[in-house]
């Protein structure tokens, strides 16, 4: 016999909203988080998984309704991937708290492990956003696409719904919690979300002072080529990036940010060193 609703007035509109729009809200909040909107699903299927515990939502419900709103989000970024190309990572990356190493960091990984990248890419934040647009971009083919998608989307998916599942009791008592602490709770999450998103543009800030310190402009850069007085210039974008884009500054020498490291000895010492990436 499932456990009644708790009795608390809270508690119960909270359980009557999930209990008749649950499915529904389901799919709204994985598909919004999965499109690139700020709106963390991980806490709903721990609750939809709780309920279905109880009996009180269809475990195969809550999961077929949470996997399609999972690939149908990340089939639209591949779709806009294969019409855009690499020009839709852009608009991707906006959305990112990181976005000046969000295109560098997601290439090399799909680089390194392909489709496989997938399974896991729903754990790895701004990975899970700008993967399927860049499978879409490199010409990753829609069935593969699907494949690993849904693959990767069931893993997550499962792990969100099997804690709810597993610790049941766990998260009505939080939600007890919860409605206790009232507009405290909400206030707590408030500043938290602030500080996050506060440290993340604090970073953003210290970046881009050092970048400007150490930059050098295109017309800067050709003045001292045409002047005999080239500095060292490296290409460091990603070997995918170059395979899109060909084009480079000419005498430009091609490493990843990788194989700077191994590469150091061989670059001159005696004079300046220009870095080049996407």
């Amino acid at each position: 016999m499932s456990p009644p609703v708790p009795e608390s007035p809270f508690m119960n509109a909270l359980y009557l909203q999930i209990l008749h729009h649950g499915l529904g809200v389901v799919f709204l909040n994985v598909f919004l988080e999965q499109v690139g909107l700020p709106i963390p699903a991980l806490p709903t299927l721990i609750v939809a998984g709780s309920l279905a515990a109880r009996g009180r939502l269809p475990l195969l419900g809550v999961l077929g309704m949470a996997l399609l709103g999972s690939v149908l989000a990340d089939t639209i970024w591949y779709l806009l991937g294969r019409w855009q190309g690499r020009k839709v990572l852009k608009t991707v990356c906006r959305i990112s708290l990181s976005p000046d190493t969000c295109v560098r960091d997601t290439e090399t990984l799909f680089e390194r492990r392909g489709l496989v990248s997938l399974l896991f890419a729903k754990f790895i934040p701004g990975y899970n956003t700008v993967a399927p647009p860049l499978a879409g971009a490199m010409g990753t083919s829609l069935p593969a696409f699907l494949l690993w998608d849904a693959l990767g989307s069931l893993l997550w998916l499962g792990s969100g719904i099997a804690l709810g599942w597993i610790f049941r009791g766990t998260v009505t008592r939080v939600l007890r919690d919860v409605e206790t602490m009232g507009l405290w709770a909400l206030a707590l999450a408030g500043v938290v979300l602030f500080l996050v998103i506060a440290g993340k543009r604090w970073q953003r800030r210290r970046f881009h002072r050092l970048l400007h310190l150490a930059r050098i402009t295109v017309p800067e850069l050709r003045s001292l080529i045409e002047s005999g007085q080239a500095p060292t210039i490296v290409d460091v974008r990603t070997r995918s990036h170059r395979l899109a884009d060909p084009r480079r500054i000419p005498g430009a020498l091609r490493m990843t940010l990788e194989e700077i490291d191994e590469s150091m000895a061989q670059l001159p010492r005696d004079g300046d060193i220009v870095l080049y990436c996407t």
